[in-house]
């Protein structure tokens, strides 16, 4: 839960390089992140695929203004806002970068080669209409901080409420072991960004880690982080903590869309 999506990398480093904080190719560099290529179809005026550098380069002579990531689920459309063609897409890969100011979108679609052990990952972007309109349920970044403090309180009842250790000590290391791993291997957010914008993502996915560790079957001694098990215990544990996912959920594309959402307050 805690791993940053390819939409979040490609929102923030986007968001870095049209402020003028990164170079083109550093920001490419962020984005493609461990994956072997990042392409980009469908853009306006290419024939075929391209590298994040031309892409990046393309939209920002399409007259980018910023980038403004979705995570969209079943039932929740966060961040989209059409048309259906759009959507679907980006409902069926659970991610999505709308691009303001070209009535453009991105939506990730990941290819895995190679034999086990040695396996490179290619991801294609394809660039699609949107429609230019307010996004579904995105929170100010001040709404998003307020909700994330409520909701961490919530999540520590229930995990308590449904016999989960969430605050227990196995629960602790396995929420210790995930944010040594997400900081050993990434940056958070990118230049540019408010500190706050930070401080909500990092809470987001703490909260999102907890909820992870809710459903995790158990660690390597077999002891099981959430201790309830029968099929009505999970659909229990699953109707309690939907409410702090989705809080988590909009609070980390709040974070994202921060550097976009400043600017537009100081323009108006």
């Amino acid at each position: 839960m805690l791993d940053e999506n390819r939409s979040g990398r490609l929102t923030a480093w986007g968001n870095a390089l049209l402020a003028g904080f990164a170079a083109p190719d550093d920001a490419a560099h962020h984005i493609t992140g461990s994956d072997a290529v990042h392409r980009v179809v469908g853009l306006p005026g290419e024939s075929g695929p391209v590298g994040l550098t031309l892409a990046l380069g393309r939209l920002r002579a399409l007259g980018a203004t910023g980038l403004r990531l979705a995570l969209p689920v079943p039932g929740h459309p966060l961040g989209l806002s059409g048309p259906p063609e759009f959507n679907a897409r980006a409902m069926e890969a659970e991610e999505a970068v709308v691009v303001p100011g070209t009535a453009l979108g991105l939506v990730p679609e990941v290819y895995e080669a190679g034999p086990e052990g040695d396996v490179h990952v290619e991801v294609v972007w394809h660039c699609l209409a949107v429609r230019d309109a307010p996004p579904a349920d995105v929170p100010s970044l001040s709404e998003a901080e307020r909700e994330l403090a409520e909701a961490l309180r919530e999540a520590t009842e229930v995990l308590t409420r449904l016999d989960v250790a969430g605050s227990g000590p196995v629960a602790r290391a396995a929420l210790e072991a995930y944010r040594a791993r997400a900081e050993s291997s990434r940056e958070v957010l990118a230049p540019g960004y408010p500190p706050r914008a930070a401080r909500v993502l990092e809470l987001a996915q703490r909260i999102g880690a907890l909820i992870g560790i809710a459903y995790e079957p158990g660690d390597a001694q077999g002891r099981e982080h959430g201790g309830a098990v029968s099929a009505s215990e999970i659909a229990a544990r699953a109707a309690a903590l939907r409410p702090v996912e989705r809080t988590a959920r909009r609070a980390r594309v709040a974070a994202y869309n921060a550097m976009v959402e400043e600017r537009d307050r100081r323009q108006h």
